[in-house]
């Protein structure tokens, strides 16, 4: 007969090195101390999540948990790093066996040690992305799927649905009504990708990033003595930043918390901004229901922001429903003026307020690394990267490339080039490289018939006769349909006619294709037509393309530079000066957010997460008018985000042309 024994854990408390009253506010204090089982902590912005989550891990180490019975899980690997060595400074070398670190590094950890159980060797390869696009190609070439006349989508694009439908849990038609509509039609014929990619992954025995959580589940799911192996081991779990969490991140977690139920969640509702990438918010909102015994433990007290950015952040996130109820609370003293209210004219006037201000503000002694541009979109930025260009004010972009380094505003610039200049050898190679089928060598070859064909002329039509190869014909005759629709000796073309002629001609087809986010660089070209109507002639517009482009690489030396960034790139991150810009209605909220109440809601945290970004000095700023060479001259409301404020939490200004 086998006889019960039990080990208890050794309580360390009574001789704790750590004064973890004097070191944690009151909110703080309860969270790190409160009793094993669940517990859900709402950290609001600027309140100290990270010093909450090492003093747990600190606290839970000196009650007696040993290290590896302890797993923090977080979203990045820098993350990881600053807990645990702050741990290590507070307990020195007490953690270093604690299971620590982000969501994929700790399924890599686990599948190292039985993948074999999936039919994987223990030694499998994971593949980077380039790795992943070549095998999804060689499957895609294999089965001829990129060989009929419909455009397929590249495996770029191809991935990032795969991506999702890992994340999510959506199925492929759910996915494609949601985010893809235009590849519907493709349905059947992707499906037959996705499911040889994936039996290729096994074949070589290697793994993407997104296998590292997908067969870490399948592993528990189909061998539950494992699960239950790691439900001993882990007699605490910690996360961090929860609302990030997607629909596979969750269920993980609620498998090894099965067992001991001591799983502490830390995050903010209010700063669940991306669902684009599968994060679901409803993770947070509902895990009371998921674990009903939670604790609740909100951590309101802000040592980042003044008083008068709190009151304006607080009013404007209580206007959503869906929420756990908070309220930051300012450590700071007031700031001598409060966030201001800017109406401009015009795009080109709110532009050119940022770069005065800016100014202004570095000549009082800011540095300009202490302030930031925050936008909805990386496509509100170009006037103001134009802006600050002429002013000769340094600026670094987060959010992406510099406007006119983009591929697809290349794209459309090398189209134009070539169109007036036959000779462009680069603009023409640029071209004929976005069509299937056509590499360096089919490239050069297709150049050589160009130059004897044209012979320096511009009877395009000669073009016709090239030899080139089948897949690309139907392609190869749209771009000459429209380089002759824009060449037309008996029509001048504006820039802005010639980009939309373009677009409509060929080049939006191959968007969808070639880039996974589309409808964002759709958006970033219809600002650039809106650009090009202040040119009559398109070399003139070219030319200013050219000279913008080489003074923003001149910029990038500097060190002392302001941050341009879009909202999603700037959480985590402060400044003393924060402009928000484009606050109208459809553009921020974006237009499509405004039919369903979850996706508005998520804008509204979006505008939460950019006024808690800033420290002192707010400034929200909106053109009346919006100079559009899509719609004409279209008048702007203001963002509903401003509007259901109330005045006093703002001081408007009053913007004048000094004559």
């Amino acid at each position: 007969m086998n006889r019960p024994y039990h080990l208890k854990p050794l309580s360390l408390a009574s001789s704790s090195n750590i004064d973890y009253s004097s070191a944690l506010n009151n909110q703080q204090y309860a969270a790190v101390t409160s009793t094993p089982g669940a517990a859900l902590v709402i950290a609001g912005a600027g309140s100290g999540k990270t010093r909450t989550l090492t003093y747990r891990v600190s606290w839970l180490l000196e009650q007696g948990y040993a290290a590896e019975q302890i797993l923090l899980l977080t979203f990045t690997n820098k993350a990881a790093r600053e807990m645990l060595e702050r741990v290590n400074t507070l307990l020195p070398g007490r953690a270093s066996t604690l299971w620590g670190g982000t969501f994929h590094s700790i399924g890599h950890r686990i599948l190292r040690h039985h993948v074999e159980l999936l039919g994987y060797q223990r030694n499998f390869t994971i593949m980077d992305r380039d790795d992943q696009e070549a095998l999804l190609d060689a499957v895609m070439t294999r089965k001829g799927l990129r060989l009929s006349e419909k455009r397929f989508p590249k495996a770029n694009v191809l991935l990032e649905i795969i991506s999702l439908l890992n994340n999510t849990g959506e199925t492929l038609h759910a996915l494609l009504v949601r985010k893809y509509r235009y590849f519907l039609d493709l349905e059947p014929d992707l499906q037959t990708a996705i499911e040889g990619y994936h039996l290729a992954k096994k074949t070589a025995n290697t793994m993407d990033f997104d296998d590292l959580l997908t067969k870490t589940q399948e592993l528990f799911l189909t061998h539950p003595e494992i699960a239950q192996h790691y439900q001993q081991q882990f007699r605490a779990i910690l996360v961090d930043e929860y609302q990030d969490t997607n629909y596979l991140q969750a269920n993980l977690i609620d498998i090894l918390a099965k067992l001991h139920q001591h799983i502490m969640v830390v995050g903010d509702d209010a700063q669940s901004i991306y669902s684009w990438r599968g994060a679901n918010v409803s993770n947070i909102l509902d895990f009371p229901k998921r674990y009903p015994s939670a604790q609740f433990f909100p951590i309101e007290t802000n040592y980042r922001s003044v008083p008068q950015i709190l009151h304006l952040a607080n009013a404007s996130i209580f206007c959503n429903p869906q929420q756990f109820p908070k309220e930051l609370q300012a450590i700071r003293s007031p700031y001598a003026r409060p966030p201001a209210r800017v109406a401009l004219a015009t795009n080109i006037e709110q532009a050119s307020f940022i770069g005065q201000r800016l100014m202004e503000l570095h000549k009082e002694g800011i540095p300009f690394a202490e302030m930031a541009v925050l936008y909805r979109a990386h496509y509100h930025s170009m006037e103001i990267q134009m802006e600050l260009t002429r002013r000769g004010i340094p600026f670094l972009i987060t959010s992406g490339l510099r406007f006119f380094e983009q591929a697809h505003i290349k794209d459309v610039a090398a189209m134009m080039k070539f169109a007036l200049n036959p000779n462009d050898e680069v603009a023409f190679k640029r071209l004929v490289g976005l069509f299937r089928g056509i590499g360096k060598k089919t490239a050069e070859s297709l150049w050589k018939q160009t130059r004897e064909k044209l012979e320096g002329t511009h009877e395009f039509e000669r073009l016709t006769s090239c030899k080139l190869p089948a897949k690309a014909a139907r392609e190869w005759k749209q771009w000459l349909d429209t380089i002759l629709e824009i060449t037309q000796k008996e029509v001048i073309m504006t820039p802005s006619t010639m980009i939309e002629t373009i677009m409509i001609g060929f080049y939006e087809e191959i968007m969808k294709e070639r880039f996974t986010n589309y409808d964002v660089r759709l958006e970033d070209l219809k600002t650039l037509t809106n650009y090009s109507k202040q040119f009559s002639q398109a070399s003139d517009f070219l030319a200013e393309l050219t000279l913008l482009g080489e003074n923003e690489t001149n910029t990038q030396k500097e060190e002392d530079q302001v941050y341009l960034s879009s909202i999603h790139q700037a959480k985590g991150l402060e400044w003393r000066v924060v402009f928000i810009v484009w606050l109208t209605e459809g553009m921020f909220p974006t237009l499509r957010s405004l039919s369903e109440a979850t996706t508005l809601e998520e804008e509204r945290r979006l505008f939460y997460v950019a006024v808690t970004r800033c420290k002192e000095d707010l400034y929200l700023t909106y053109p009346e008018l919006r100079l559009n060479a899509h719609y004409g001259e279209a008048f702007q409301r203001p963002s509903r985000f401003l509007e259901e404020l109330k005045h006093d939490l703002y001081d408007r200004w009053d913007i004048s042309l000094a004559m």
